[in-house]
């Protein structure tokens, strides 16, 4: 819809209210107002922030591939990160090699990760930070929530990667592919280190942090840090008695904890049931089969190296779950429910004990 808009924008015509307003969904912006010119920005800064991350990365593929090789493959991997696709060129070293050889390469680590999180915080954060600089009393409570939450999500597990995980690289190499390895399931599918030699609990942080994936309105998928942060808030406000979740001396209004509620149970039940059906089909451990679905249904592209060899029932398995995972879960539910007729009349309410 971004992409839309600019050619619209660009070929002079009059963006209708209805346009408008699909242009505000796409983005996840709070109104029509001004959504041209959020769009304008969203396109500039795309455009910056990819050109400046090719410009980072070309000194390293220069050096291995030559000039126009190089140039390509900046280009090509800095976009690739920015848009949490995941994609790369490497393959033609050692099939699912994805970066590793980069693991000890500060440059490309953090320029590629980097990207990866810019990408994945949304566009009105952007907005936010632009307009406020560090004046984070002004941001809006969405930006607040998104910073914090990314924020967190990258520390612990990079934590946990440095001290169990990597142990045996040297402290420079060990910092690099713990950092990265906390950012990429979220969703960018690129990584650094051989994800099968990683144990156990690793790979299920991993799996988890697919299954948040980035933020709304960024080109991350997954079902969004905002909805983990509405379901903890919801859940300390039951702890404490309160009716309203808070985030920030804002109140988080009781419809979207039931929409963040709701996206939360599809997800685990698609990733969980297409994980299961898997497993079976293929005889494979649970835990591997459920690490691809969540890459699946988040978008994200990492793999244990199972997937070519999986059976047609299985692949397409996988590929409803990557496209229930691109349009999103409210998305498929207001689709589904868009023509039923709100009723006005309630039913008599009765008390179910829970927990």
């Amino acid at each position: 819809m971004t992409v839309a808009g600019a050619f619209a924008i660009l070929s002079g015509r009059k963006i209708g209210l209805m346009q408008r307003s699909t242009m505000q969904e796409a983005i996840a912006a709070p109104n029509v107002g001004g959504i041209v010119r959020l769009t304008q920005f969203i396109l500039k800064t795309a455009l910056i922030v990819e050109l400046l991350g090719a410009a980072l990365l070309f000194p390293v593929f220069y050096q291995e591939f030559g000039l126009i090789k190089g140039a390509w493959y900046a280009l090509f991997h800095s976009i690739s990160a920015f848009c949490n696709a995941g994609f790369d060129l490497m393959g033609m070293k050692a099939p699912f090699s994805s970066l590793t050889d980069y693991a000890r390469n500060p440059i490309v680590s953090l320029v590629i990760a980097l990207l990866i999180v810019v990408g994945g915080i949304g566009f009105l954060t952007w907005e936010d930070i632009r307009t406020n600089r560090l004046n984070l009393r002004k941001y809006r409570m969405q930006s607040k929530v998104i910073l914090t939450v990314t924020g967190i999500l990258i520390l612990l597990p990079t934590i946990y990667f440095f001290f169990f995980e990597f142990e045996d690289a040297p402290i420079g190499e060990r910092f690099l592919l713990s950092i990265f390895q906390a950012v990429t399931p979220r969703t960018a599918g690129f990584n650094t280190a051989d994800l099968t030699a990683m144990s156990e609990t690793g790979q299920s942080i991993i799996t988890i942090l697919m299954l948040i994936g980035g933020s709304p309105g960024s080109t991350a998928g997954g079902m969004k840090t905002t909805t983990l942060a509405v379901l903890l808030a919801s859940a300390f406000a039951v702890f404490r008695r309160r009716e309203n979740p808070h985030f920030f001396n804002r109140r988080v209004p009781n419809e979207t904890v039931t929409q963040a509620a709701t996206i939360m149970m599809m997800y685990l039940i698609l990733f969980l049931t297409g994980g299961l059906i898997i497993s079976r089909l293929e005889n494979l451990p649970v835990l591997t089969c459920l690490f691809e679905t969540a890459s699946a249904i988040g978008t994200v592209g990492l793999s244990l190296g199972i997937t070519p060899q999986l059976g047609w029932i299985s692949h397409l398995i996988l590929i409803v779950l990557m496209f229930f995972g691109r349009v999103g879960g409210l998305t498929l539910i207001f689709a589904a429910l868009s023509n039923i007729q709100g009723n006005s009349a309630r039913l008599p309410q009765e008390r179910i004990t829970v927990g």
